[in-house]
């Protein structure tokens, strides 16, 4: 029985690729004033970005309940006995300690192991993408362990932002707090360091933070995966994955949607590119 891998809505997996590779995803929530919505089920990205920028009402994120967590252990169970469970950063959300409560929950009907990724969207998608098609290989799960934290730090994430304003608001904006003061003259590029998001760089304007991340991705000699995202530029996000595929196969770019929880705090237009390097 192969090794099951789970992962959160926040890794930006889209529901193709899920299927595809017999990934579990697991839902974090967004809150409109009283109205909540399971995050890519219950409300569309193309809805929230919609709701995101023409209400008043600044929209809130919960992390899964561990129970939500032990549903989907005990359904997984059924079918296998290794479970490896990948989450976002534990230092932008609860839902790695969930994981955790729910993996003491379903006690030892399974082995369940369970890695922080200390990262976000496509940088945490492509660790589970690894991870999946090396479980789907054979591998055990130390194995798929082993694999998956030796990639951890060769994934990163470099996140153009129009604004830094939803970042601050939602309280997730990290070591970029030093950005804020001159957040309107500025377009910033910010990357993951320590499970934060940390400031790379600013630019002038968006095209020029387009040509950052294209450079960015291409300084790297050797690639495992690559992943461009968008939250409501998509032609933007088109285009850049066209010219990133002089560095990498066309047909290897995973394009995705900035989640509606992680977009909650981008807020509209962040266009993002996550790169895996290639080991030895």
């Amino acid at each position: 029985m192969a090794v099951k891998i789970v992962t959160d809505t926040l890794s930006d997996i889209t529901d193709d690729l899920a299927s595809k590779l017999g990934v579990t995803v697991v839902p974090l929530t967004v809150t409109f004033g009283h109205e909540s919505f399971l995050d890519r089920v219950e409300i569309t990205t193309d809805e929230f970005y919609r709701r995101l920028t023409q209400e008043d009402i600044f929209p809130t994120t919960t992390q899964p309940a561990p129970g939500v967590f032990v549903e989907v252990y005990e359904k997984l169970a059924q079918e296998t006995d290794e479970i490896l469970t990948i989450t976002l950063s534990s230092k932008l959300s609860g839902t790695y300690q969930s994981a955790m409560n729910a993996k003491q929950i379903v006690g030892d009907k399974c082995r369940i192991e369970i890695i922080d990724s200390h990262r976000v969207a496509m940088s945490q998608g492509l660790l589970v993408i690894a991870a999946a098609n090396i479980a789907n290989s054979g591998a055990c799960l130390d194995d798929v362990v082993t694999e998956t934290i030796k990639r951890l730090p060769r994934s990163h994430l470099f996140a153009y932002f129009d604004t830094l304003k939803y970042l601050a608001k939602g309280g997730r904006i990290g070591k970029a707090q030093n950005l804020l003061g001159s957040m309107l003259s500025i377009k910033p590029i910010l990357t993951m360091r320590e499970g934060e998001m940390a400031p790379l760089t600013r630019v002038r304007s968006r095209s020029a933070g387009i040509d950052y991340l294209y450079d960015t991705a291409k300084s790297f000699p050797k690639l495992e995966g690559l992943a461009v995202e968008d939250c409501t530029t998509p032609d933007d996000g088109d285009k850049l994955a066209d010219r990133l595929g002089e560095l990498f196969p066309q047909e290897k770019i995973i394009r995705s949607t900035i989640s509606p929880v992680v977009g909650t705090h981008a807020g509209p237009d962040a266009l993002a590119v996550s790169i895996l390097e290639g080991g030895d």
